[in-house]
C-alpha cells in the first residue's frame, strides 16, 4: 500500500519518542511503501487535491532517522492508499483548511483521522458532549460568569480551547493579580473564550493517557508532573509510568466509544486525572512509543504495529 504521512517537517521529529515516525516505520517495515508532505504542500485546482510529496523510507538506527528521495507532485485522490492526518495543532484556520481539502478525498483515499471528525472535535470541546464524565467546566468569555465559577472553585485551571502539549494551561488562584492580569491580557485581544475548571490535586499523583484504537483500550501510560510543575504532558517534563485501567477508566471509555467511531476518529488519546476525563485528543495523539517501552511490548506486539493490523494492513 502506498501510505502517505501528512505532518510536520521530519527534520522536528524525534525518532525515540514520536508517535508518527513509529507508525510510518511499522508501515514500512510492513512492506508498504511511504511519502511525507506538509499542509504547506498542499494544493487543489481544478477539482484535483495534490501535494508536493517526497518518497520516505526512516532509519531505526544511524545517525539520520529518514532519507528523502526526489519530490514529486501527486494526486491525493489516486497516488495514495491511506493518508495519515498527523501534523501537530494549534487548531487553526491552517489546520482547519487541510481537513476540507482532505474532505474531497476522503471517498477515494482512506484518511485516518477522518478529517471531517476531526473538525467536529476540537480536544478540549469534544468533552463537552460528556459534561457528566468531566469536573465542573466552564467555557465563556463573560465576567460575570467566570466571577460566579471562581467564587465556587477559587483553586483555578484556565485553558486556552486551540493549544496543546500542555501549552496555554494556567493555574491561578480566583482574587490573585496574576489571574485578572491573565483575563486583560487574554480578552484584550481576543474574544476567544477562555476554558476554566478546578485545580484536580490528584494530577500530582498523575494524568492517565490511554490510547484507543477503533473505540477500543489499547494501552495507557499515567504521565506523572516534573517537580515544581502541575502538567503532566511529556512536553512539559513529565515522566511516564505503568499502569493498570481501573474500572472508572473501562466506564469513561465505554461511553465515548460510539461518538468516537460515528466520527471516523480511529486514534484517539484521552487523557483522565482521578475519576474524571480531561480532554479527548484526536489531531496527532501520542503515546505509543513510550506505552511500548513501559510494557516491553516487542515486534508485532507493538502499538503501532497493531494499528496497520487492525485496519486490515
Amino acid at each position: 500500500m502506498r501510505i502517505a504521512l501528512q505532518m510536520d517537517p521530519m527534520e522536528r521529529v524525534k525518532r525515540a519518542s514520536d508517535s508518527t515516525f513509529a507508525l510510518g516505520f511499522a508501515a514500512q517495515e510492513r512492506g508498504h511503501t511511504l511519502w511525507h508532505y506538509t499542509p504547506s504542500e498542499m494544493t487543489w485546482q481544478s477539482g484535483k487535491l495534490s501535494a508536493l510529496a517526497r518518497p520516505l523510507t526512516l532509519h531505526a538506527e544511524g545517525e539520520k532517522h529518514f532519507c528523502f528521495f526526489d519530490a514529486k507532485r501527486i494526486n491525493l485522490a489516486d497516488d495514495v492508499d491511506v493518508i495519515l492526518l498527523r501534523q501537530d495543532p494549534p487548531f487553526d484556520m491552517p489546520y482547519l483548511t487541510t481537513t476540507y481539502l482532505l474532505d474531497l478525498v476522503k471517498e477515494k483515499v482512506r484518511v485516518f483521522n477522518d478529517p471531517t471528525g476531526v473538525r467536529s472535535a476540537p480536544e478540549k470541546l469534544l468533552t463537552t458532549h460528556f459534561f457528566h464524565l468531566i469536573p465542573p467546566t466552564l467555557i465563556s468569555v463573560e465576567r460575570s460568569e467566570i466571577r460566579a465559577f471562581s467564587a465556587a472553585h477559587p483553586d483555578l485551571v484556565v485553558k486556552r480551547l486551540y493549544g496543546h502539549a500542555g501549552n496555554q494551561v494556567w493555574h491561578v488562584k480566583a482574587g490573585d493579580s496574576a489571574f485578572e492580569d491573565l483575563l486583560n491580557k487574554h480578552f484584550s485581544a481576543s474574544q476567544e473564550p477562555l476554558l476554566f475548571q478546578p485545580f484536580l490535586p490528584e494530577v500530582m499523583q498523575g494524568d492517565k493517557r490511554i490510547i484507543l484504537f477503533g473505540g477500543k483500550p489499547v494501552g495507557a501510560v499515567n504521565r506523572v508532573p516534573a517537580k515544581g510543575e502541575f502538567r503532566a504532558n511529556f512536553a512539559q517534563g513529565g515522566k511516564g509510568e505503568a499502569c493498570k485501567l481501573s474500572p472508572r477508566d473501562l466506564e469513561i471509555c465505554a461511553q465515548i466509544a460510539p461518538m468516537l467511531k460515528l466520527m471516523g476518529l480511529y486514534f484517539v488519546g484521552i487523557d483522565v486525572i482521578g475519576p474524571w476525563l480531561s480532554e479527548i485528543n484526536t489531531t496527532s495523539p501520542t503515546g505509543l512509543v513510550i506505552i511500548n517501552q513501559l510494557y516491553g511490548f516487542e515486534g508485532e506486539q507493538r502499538l503501532e504495529h497493531l494499528f496497520w493490523r487492525k485496519l486490515g494492513l
